[in-house]
């Protein structure tokens, strides 16, 4: 890369991390009422409600990813390349398009759901229990499908804090004040929780599309264009997003099946149990979708421009900052996972202690596939990530046939984290192959070393120290100031690591 193409590198790495430093206030808002919500499921309504919750959610995020066809990850694709080259009437015929078919098919899907919940509930399941969830969440698929398709245009168009606003903060605040209300007027009565559920959708759906409608008006505005481009523009939405109707449903599927086993082979009960460990894993994943929802516009707005070296060291450097600051976290869950599940959820999860242990393996895994995922999507190629999902959703499948009713949660949450490597070694290798490099550095080598010691002083002394909050967090502070104690002396941090440091030094004022 010249001297141009570095300032712009570092010009892009600083919008990245600045962008992502409003985001990142946003989604720890959200994440924080998320849990909260979880949380206060799980402790007022019991572990069979909080499982039937959990698995009500997935049937209905199953039908959503169904109706959705492929269209979100289309819009974000192309809006952002068409917008790199300034051509606003596709913009707009795009959206329209995009628009018509999501209405449709989430009409068709919704009234699936609905005629088929008693199915679902009685035969699959063995709880009527879960009709109550069901037939409810069927009636908002709608709204909640044009929700996504108004926040990927706004995500095409690098609105990151209008984004995470909407998305993160909003639904989420009026989801957990919703059913705080609710509870403290009606009681524990489990209907509350779909209600509060449905108010959040409401929500999103009404601020994306007028944020939409005042913002970014260019998407609404009709275009001239001619058939021939019309049909192109089709052709090369539906060839880029058929394949991911069903990747992104088998992505559901793949993270989500676990869940499905655990409650054919055991009970409600059980799934609210390893539902408890979930959630706190893919805390892992926090950071890489802070990066990835500003990432993925900005290197396909780099390919449409043909600047292949500027994404070569964004994917890079993004991939080392996800690997850095995943690894301690994932090691805290590991060294205390009971702990943990007992402060968010109540010692009647402690059941999920070793569950959390194995799924934070898995996830950081699944964290470091974010951007080879990516990288694919850019290259169009959306058919490959298909095949991918589809072999290791299969694998994910007959493991858990094999391991739950031998093993219980254990063998749920090994079957995922199996999986997790796999799909994260396979992407891996398909973009050496597709983009002619590997989005990693040779200084995450030192990183692993710096965790490791201060991990292996922790697992030697904690058998001499007491289990109570303040032994915790003094190992957990000892840890990760260790941890970046030992970065600095190995040298992990380089020079577009300090340019976004110093960045950052200035926007706080220190």
């Amino acid at each position: 890369m010249d001297h141009s193409d570095l300032g712009k590198l570092d010009q892009n790495l600083k919008f990245l991390v600045g962008s992502s430093f409003f985001v990142f206030l946003g989604i720890v808002l959200s994440k924080l009422l998320t849990y909260f919500y979880r949380i206060i499921i799980a402790r007022n309504f019991g572990p069979e409600i909080y499982g039937l919750f959990s698995l009500a959610l997935i049937i209905f995020l199953w039908s959503i990813s169904l109706s959705s066809f492929g269209i979100y990850e289309g819009i974000v694709r192309f809006v952002s390349f068409y917008r790199g080259k300034k051509d606003w009437s596709k913009i707009n015929y795009l959206f329209r398009l995009a628009i018509f078919i999501l209405f449709c098919f989430s009409i068709i899907f919704g009234l699936a759901l609905y005629y088929f919940s008693d199915i679902l509930a009685n035969s699959l399941f063995h709880n009527l229990s879960l009709i109550l969830f069901l037939k409810p969440l069927s009636f908002v698929i709608p709204l909640y499908v044009l929700s996504y398709a108004f926040l990927a245009v706004i995500q095409a168009f690098e609105k990151a804090k209008a984004y995470s606003f909407i998305s993160d903060v909003l639904r989420s605040f009026f989801q957990v004040g919703s059913l705080f209300i609710l509870i403290l007027i009606f009681g524990t009565k489990s209907g509350l929780i779909i209600i509060s559920y449905i108010i959040g959708i409401l929500i999103i759906f009404f601020s994306s599309y007028f944020y939409c409608k005042n913002k970014i008006q260019v998407v609404f505005n009709k275009g001239n264009i001619n058939k021939k481009i019309k049909a192109k523009i089709r052709g090369d939405l539906f060839s880029y997003s058929w394949p991911l109707i069903f990747s992104s449903t088998l992505l559901i599927l793949f993270t989500s099946i676990d869940s499905v086993f655990v409650g054919y082979f055991r009970d409600a009960f059980d799934v609210g149990i390893y539902n408890a460990a979930i959630p706190i894993a893919m805390l892992l994943t926090f950071f890489p979708f802070l990066f990835i929802r500003l990432f993925y516009p900005m290197i396909n707005r780099e390919f449409s421009r043909k600047n292949f070296g500027m994404i070569k060291e964004l994917s890079k450097q993004v991939e080392k900052w996800i690997f850095m600051i995943g690894l301690p976290l994932s090691m805290i869950m590991i060294l205390f996972p009971g702990e943990i599940i007992t402060l968010l959820f109540g010692a009647d999860y402690i059941l999920a202690e070793s569950v959390l242990k194995i799924l934070a393996i898995g996830t950081f895994f699944y964290s470091m596939s974010l951007i080879p995922y990516n990288l694919l999507l850019m290259n169009g190629k959306s058919k490959i990530i298909l095949l991918n999902i589809i072999i290791v959703s299969v694998l994910n499948i007959i493991l858990n046939i094999l391991l739950i009713p031998k093993y219980g949660l254990e063998g749920a949450a090994f079957s995922t984290t199996f999986s997790f490597v796999v799909l994260t070694l396979m992407y891996f290798i398909q973009i050496k192959s597709y983009a002619s490099f590997v989005p990693l550095r040779r200084k995450m080598i030192n990183s692993v070393i710096s965790m490791s010691i201060p991990a292996l002083i922790i697992i030697y002394i904690r058998q001499f120290l007491p289990t109570d909050s303040f032994s915790i967090f003094i190992q957990c502070s000892f840890l990760v100031l260790s941890y970046l104690f030992l970065t600095i002396i190995t040298r992990v941090f380089d020079k577009n690591d300090k340019s976004i440091l110093i960045s950052i030094k200035k926007k706080m004022n220190l």
